[in-house]
């Protein structure tokens, strides 16, 4: 085939338009510092759900608990700060990650900590553990990045591999979208229905304010759910409840603010000399190595939320060695869990569409302050912000795909209908039961439809925001979509879906 005859590309966008500030452009320091302060909220709800899970069933209490959220955050600070400086030098969030989650309960239900009745002492023998397996793990994966051999491997990646890399990236935490909005959906639900409100209604309502509610709907819902949620405690709306509700809706019930201490400074082995076992060191290999795909996809979306050219695969490579040596920072500091790139935060770069280094930097350095000073920081981590950091990572630097995003959170099988579904099958009815059946019917059935929740959404969101925007009703395509969609454009309708002649005289043409 001739150079002449090879299909043609699709003009390239070499760095994302409409960026209000890029990786190189700074905000003004006092919106600078807005912005860094609502990472901080963002990464915060990783930061305490992973320990709030794994904690408890290491042994340990309350104390503990704030122990690790403490150490979480500061190394997550120093990470993303160093990172920043010497890595990939995107403005990229390292905290917790899921993917080890799995390994590391393994290695707690491994029965040689069976013997130890003291839960204290359990909690660290299992913490120690899982620093020897994860400091293992980091050393021979920092090889893989600083070596080159990762350069060499994402040399390959093209936009057929990249695509449901990035997407899917995201959509993995789907899984924890609404099921975790529903152990608490009085104010789960409010806050997701909130931050869309006030991030894209409010701006077209007071036009003065229109980059002020855009850029910090995150701030905005996150006081207003929690006032709300503060005055729904201590109004006695939840005495006398289950304790699984007490614990997802109180505001008073983390058990942080009391079990932090004043002033705490992390420091290395704090838990005592990590432990290490092959077969453990092997397993969690496994799961840094799924880090490190999934932290290429978020590097990818990062670059490109920021603004910045596209990544050279050195640059990649590097960042991906530098992401390692955060592992081994955190393991030598002890949290449980191994580090990768925040996907939330990279959500909140495109939802603001302030991809500035400094505003992260910034945000580094709130998560090493909040983290020294226990109690301010178990005030923070006490907010009912966790839910905000599902939903950011489905919205986007468009309209259509923030649209897009929103149906695909509430109505993917992992979310919505897969609990309603899920719920009915193991209790053999629906999450809304009352005693007219016929009610919980008319609520359960249209929610356990994945087709139906995405259109009806699809259908209000079309038509609801700021339909008036010549820019965004082209993105919506809805002028093409009508002009074919008309008989009098083109003579092949009336041939496809026409009645019979004698029926169509009855019948009002369209």
């Amino acid at each position: 085939m001739s150079k002449a005859d090879e299909p043609q590309p699709h003009p390239p966008k070499e760095q994302l338009p409409n960026i209000s500030y890029c990786i190189t452009s700074p905000p003004p320091w006092p919106e600078a510092i807005l912005l860094g302060f609502q990472h901080y909220l963002v990464m915060i709800g990783t930061a305490v759900i992973i320990p709030t899970s794994l904690v408890p069933q290491m042994g340990g209490g309350n104390e503990e608990k704030a122990k690790v959220i403490q150490t979480l955050l500061f190394v997550a600070g120093l990470n993303t700060l160093l990172r920043s400086l010497f890595g990939s030098r995107l403005p990229a969030v390292i905290g917790g990650s899921y993917t080890f989650v799995p390994t590391t309960i393994s290695i707690i239900l491994v029965g040689r900590f069976s013997d130890t009745t003291d839960p204290v002492e359990r909690f660290k023998r299992i913490m120690r553990a899982t620093q020897g397996s994860l400091i293992v793990a980091s050393t021979l994966q920092i090889v893989l990045g600083f070596s080159g051999l990762w350069r060499n491997i994402t040399r390959f990646l093209s936009p057929l591999s990249v695509v449901p890399l990035v997407s899917l990236v995201g959509f993995r935490l789907y899984e924890f979208g609404f099921p975790g909005v529903a152990k608490c959906v009085e104010i789960g639900l409010p806050q997701l229905i909130l931050i869309v409100f006030v991030s894209q209604y409010v701006p077209h309502v007071i036009k003065s304010g229109r980059n002020i509610f855009g850029r910090f709907a995150v701030l905005f819902s996150v006081a207003i759910v929690w006032i709300y949620a503060h005055l729904l405690t201590v109004g006695g709306a939840y005495n006398g409840k289950a304790p699984k509700t007490q614990i997802s809706c109180r505001t008073d019930r983390a058990g942080l603010i009391d079990a932090a201490p004043w002033i705490r400074f992390p420091y290395p082995f704090q838990w005592g000399a990590p432990s290490f076992d092959a077969g453990e060191s092997f397993a969690m290999m496994m799961a840094s190595f799924v880090a490190l795909v999934e932290s290429t996809g978020a590097f990818i979306a990062v670059s490109r939320y920021a603004s910045a050219t596209p990544m050279p695969p050195s640059i990649l490579s590097r960042g991906i060695g530098w992401q390692k040596v955060a592992i081994l920072v955190s393991e030598l500091f002890g949290t449980a869990n191994g580090s990768s790139v925040s996907v939330e935060n990279a959500g909140l770069l495109a939802f603001t569409r302030v991809g500035s280094r400094r505003v992260v930097q910034i945000s580094a350095g709130f998560m090493i302050f909040f983290s020294i000073l226990g109690k301010f920081g178990a005030v923070f981590a006490s907010i009912p912000a966790p839910i905000i950091g599902l939903l950011l990572h489905c919205t986007a630097y468009s309209l259509p795909m923030l649209v897009l995003g929103v149906l695909v959170f509430f109505s993917s099988a992992t979310s919505t209908a897969s609990y309603f579904n899920e719920y009915t099958a193991i209790n053999g009815y629906g999450p809304v039961h009352t005693g007219a059946k016929w009610f919980n019917d008319i609520v359960n059935v249209p929610f356990s439809s994945e087709a139906f929740i995405a259109g009806c959404l699809a259908y209000f969101l079309d038509n609801t925001l700021h339909r008036k925007d010549n820019v965004i009703r082209k993105d919506r395509g809805k002028h093409w979509w009508d002009k074919f969609r008309s008989f009098k454009s083109d003579s092949r309708s009336e041939e496809f879906y026409s009645l019979p002649f004698s029926l169509n005289k009855y019948l009002p043409s369209v």
